[in-house]
């Protein structure tokens, strides 16, 4: 039974940590910053589930919840570019290409809270991913120094939903390390200005 209590102690951090800080596109608070966590490419595309993500980014930013979108994904080799395929994606759904800015070293959520925070100072956001990552997203990047709010998209309970909350009941036992011990990321790299300059040029 101490085993059992100890293995979902992650998890309960996780909810815990979120418990008030989940909203809906329609509620959720003013940020100047929306992150949208990337979630796979197909033949170049964003997959089904980041295109739900990236819908509701572009829904943030239509109605002015947000005014910059930061676009976190793996870019780890030459042929697969998260970030690039979801400004694309965006642009196509009318945000402004100088109002998206992309992380080309979010290969995990840790390292896109600590990245978003450190290299590219934002200090408040809105977190876009699915609903059952959005209270890990939002637990890390709070213990990252971000106070965030998260958008937890819907998505049909097909199999990859059901791989992805599977895969949270594990992700969070790493997500409790992170927070405790607060690694650097795989690369951390000297500071980008890409948000403070998105948002200097809105108030010109």
């Amino acid at each position: 039974m101490a085993g059992c209590v100890l293995a979902l102690l992650p998890s309960a951090w996780t909810h815990a940590s979120a418990a008030d800080r989940l909203r809906s596109t329609a509620d959720a608070p003013a940020a100047d910053v929306a992150v949208v966590f990337g979630a796979g490419l197909w033949r170049g595309r964003p997959t089904p589930y980041l295109a739900d993500r990236l819908d509701a980014a572009a829904e943030l930013y239509r109605t002015g919840k947000v005014r910059v979108v930061l676009v976190t994904g793996d870019n780890s080799r030459k042929e697969y570019d998260e970030p690039d395929a979801m400004r694309t994606y965006l642009t196509g759904k009318g945000v402004p290409d100088g109002r998206i800015v992309s992380d080309y070293a979010g290969f995990d959520t840790w390292d896109s809270c600590v990245r978003a925070k450190e290299i590219f100072g934002v200090h408040r956001a809105v977190l876009v991913t699915q609903g059952f990552h959005i209270r890990r997203a939002v637990a890390l990047c709070q213990a990252a120094g971000l106070d965030s709010y998260g958008v937890g998209v819907a998505d049909v309970h097909d199999a990859t939903w059901r791989y992805g909350q599977a895969r949270e009941f594990l992700a969070a036992g790493k997500a409790a390390v992170d927070a405790a011990f607060k690694p650097a990321p795989h690369f951390l790299g000297p500071k980008e200005h890409g948000v403070s300059r998105a948002l200097a040029a809105l108030a010109e």
